[in-house]
């Protein structure tokens, strides 16, 4: 057998025949089958429309309510209803709304479904989060999910590979989002259309799993099918803290054969912020210095990690959201909100003037919890910031990590975190 990079091992484990090569298309039985209160509905109905009325393994079904929840409108509340019931209905454990879940990408990690090896199908484009975790996960529009949910299997196409070889140790104020961004930055938003992106090399051992997943979370803003990092001791060690199978580590082999390598030294990285309207247009925070921002969000799917949680608390211990600036922090899910409170880090941000929301995907999108009004600017740690994304089509947003985010609305401007000396030692 040929030389096999980390995708293909990980889709010829999970394919019909045993086989899958880049560009084949393939047979693939995923390990979870996952879907939100937006794309489930539709799913649904399609998996109704089909004649299927059983799901294919009802343990391996997750459903969450999360872009839509708390339900906003009347018209939330009845796509909410109607994930639940189809949960009831097909008897499907996985169900999770406010209160019991959070946001999909990061709960299902919690929930110890993702591992090394692992592949989630997910009808929601950041399913390629669970890269972090040495596993595959890949997004599908809800038609194809409809048919997943009543088969358990899908065909695909292998994608090619790009090798990102990670060197070097992060710097202060260096986070995971850096390094997403600057990889969009080099290639483009759609410098991996077709491909996967594999992460390697020496650097990986700096890079916490949390801050992989903020990695892993964009790779689809690069235009990637999925991605996927080389499992090591970390990797395994989370595996067995959220009680995830036990699986050793996919590499890739020697030889493998990869559509293009990268090579990126995190020692020489410098905090990054992609400017409106593209999460390729990065730059050093410090070329920024002086854009004025009217409301900071900290928080999403890859972004509202404990880690995040920390970073900002670190920068607004002692000090007060400036005037005129709002800040909206979203714990990425409910133990995450619990861990926060416990560890005294909801009180630092509530008392800087921070609205901690309950976990939701709500202004991410631009739907709710704190989206843009005409002409405001915002810097948030979420994964998009393209055109009335966040809001009316007249806002702008830059991205960034949550230490520049909650620097930011300390000073009420963009600023590099390091100048804020207080925070630096704390950080």
């Amino acid at each position: 057998m040929p030389a096999q990079t980390i995708t293909e091992k990980i889709l010829a484990a999970h394919a019909v025949g045993g086989r899958a090569e880049a560009g084949a298309i393939v047979t693939v039985r995923p390990d979870v089958v996952l879907l939100n209160d937006v794309s489930g509905p539709l799913a649904f109905e399609g998996f109704e429309a089909m004649g299927a009325t059983r799901p294919f393994d009802p343990a391996r079904v997750v459903l969450v309510a999360d872009h839509f929840a708390p339900a906003p409108n009347v018209a939330a509340a009845g796509a909410i209803r109607m994930t639940r019931d189809f949960a009831t209905r097909h008897g499907i454990p996985h169900f999770y709304e406010p209160g019991t879940g959070g946001i999909e990408h990061t709960l299902l990690a919690e929930l110890g479904m993702v591992g090394h090896g692992s592949v989630v199908f997910g009808a929601d484009s950041h399913t390629c989060t669970a890269g972090a975790f040495n596993a595959l996960g890949i997004g599908f529009g809800s038609t194809d999910l409809a048919a997943a949910l009543a088969a358990g299997q899908l065909w695909m196409r292998v994608p090619d590979c790009i090798r990102v070889e990670l060197r070097g140790r992060p710097g202060p104020f260096v986070s995971g989002k850096d390094v997403i961004l600057e990889v969009i930055r080099r290639i483009g938003s759609d410098g991996a259309a077709d491909a996967s992106l594999e992460f390697g090399g020496p650097g990986v051992a700096s890079l916490p799993v949390d801050a992989r997943m903020a990695v892993a979370n964009m790779a689809v803003e690069a235009g990637a099918d999925t991605c996927v990092f080389e499992g090591d001791t970390l990797s395994t060690a989370r595996q067995a803290e959220t009680g995830a199978p036990s699986a050793a580590p996919v590499g890739a082999d020697a030889g493998a054969r990869y559509r293009q390598h990268l090579v990126l030294d995190l020692d020489s990285l410098e905090p990054m912020v992609a400017r409106p309207p593209s999460p390729a247009s990065g730059v050093p925070v410090g070329a920024l210095r002086g854009q004025r921002v009217d409301q900071v969000y900290i928080g999403n799917c890859a972004n509202g990690t404990i880690t995040d949680l920390r970073q900002a608390a670190a920068m607004l211990k002692g000090r007060r959201v400036a005037p005129g600036v709002r800040l909206v922090v979203v714990p990425a899910t409910q133990r995450i909100w619990r861990q926060a409170l416990a560890e005294g880090l909801l009180e630092i941000l509530a008392a800087a003037g921070a609205a901690v929301s309950t976990p939701t995907c709500g202004a991410c999108f631009g739907g709710h919890m704190g989206i843009l009004s005409a002409g405001e600017t915002a810097i948030a740690t979420t994964n998009r910031n393209y055109r009335g994304r966040m809001g009316d089509p007249d806002s702008q947003v830059f991205l960034a990590n949550a230490w520049v985010a909650a620097a930011a609305a300390v000073a009420g401007e963009i600023v590099p975190p390091g100048e804020l000396r207080d925070a630096a030692g704390a950080a």
